[in-house]
């Protein structure tokens, strides 16, 4: 024995708690270090197993969270986004087209009608304000007299109430030879009256809305995403031809008569959702 190497301890010598403290953690293998983790740690540090699952899960939701709660604070409106689901917009806006929307009160410009964030196209022919394609505001509302599914159309004019809006109207939208023969005028109400682009009449006088009251409007369309609407609609299950087909070269009675009938099967009102909202462009 050197002398380097002390006396031999004897044969009743126990160590004590600090050196079995010490052999412990230098004798113990990555289990036992594992186990002294958190919960937190364990997931964060995970390279395979449920734990991977979880953290790359967690991480995926949150994301969305983020992304969510970020464009609800921009548009002001929840749900931000709405699905299109048929084309009486075309070709300004598709089936399947994923519309962002804001509420009326942001990003107003100053030719909007007051109170409403909305520029009729009468208005924006002489302002120059274009959106989508042409002239004006294209606005989501929903009717409440209206069992379907919002409408995503144009604000075409501003009508007070009771106000004889047959001269303002453009001859080629109207099928009447006065403001007699025409539904929704006079005017019930003051309100917006709209149209899609692709259909040969105004809302009002094809029976899809009365004057669209500002109260009634969901929001304002801003960008539109074409195809991601998509999803949303085979998520929800919507039978993109629902939308009731309006007569447009009969007489008021029979507008009337169309405008009224049942829905087909299949339409139904969506419900607000985190999932962006679909869409119905009526009378396409």
């Amino acid at each position: 024995m050197s002398a380097d190497d002390g006396p031999r301890p004897s044969d009743d010598y126990r160590p004590s708690d600090g050196e079995r403290g010490r052999r412990s953690r230098s004798d113990g293998g990555d289990g036992e270090r594992t186990e002294s983790m958190g919960p937190l740690r364990r997931i964060a540090t995970a390279n395979d197993g449920p734990l991977l699952i979880l953290r790359e899960t967690a991480l995926s939701v949150g994301a969305v969270v983020v992304i969510g709660l970020l464009l609800f604070a921009i548009s002001g409106v929840w749900p931000p986004m709405v699905a299109v689901e048929s084309g009486s917009m075309e070709p300004h806006m598709h089936k399947g087209d994923l519309v962002f929307i804001t509420d009326t009160g942001r990003f107003v410009p100053d030719t909007a009608r007051e109170g409403t964030g909305v520029v009729t196209q009468d208005v924006a022919r002489e302002t120059g304000y274009w959106k989508f394609g042409a002239y004006g505001s294209v606005i989501v509302y929903d009717d409440p007299g209206d069992a379907g599914p919002p409408v995503i159309h144009r604000a075409r004019f501003w009508v007070d109430e009771g106000e004889n809006w047959y001269d303002r109207a453009n001859p080629e939208y109207v099928s009447a030879s006065s403001c007699a023969e025409m539904r929704n005028c006079p005017a019930p109400h003051a309100g917006f009256v709209t149209k899609g682009d692709a259909n040969a009449q105004y809302d009002q006088v094809n029976g899809i809305s009365d004057p669209v009251k500002p109260e009634w409007i969901v929001g304002i369309a801003r960008v539109r995403i074409p195809y991601l609407g998509w999803v949303r609609l085979g998520v929800s299950g919507v039978v993109l031809d629902a939308t009731p087909e309006v007569a447009t070269d009969v007489t008021p009675s029979v507008v009337e008569a169309a405008a009224t009938r049942p829905s087909p099967p299949g339409k139904s009102t969506p419900t607000p959702t985190p999932m962006p909202r679909a869409v119905g462009l009526a009378g396409s």
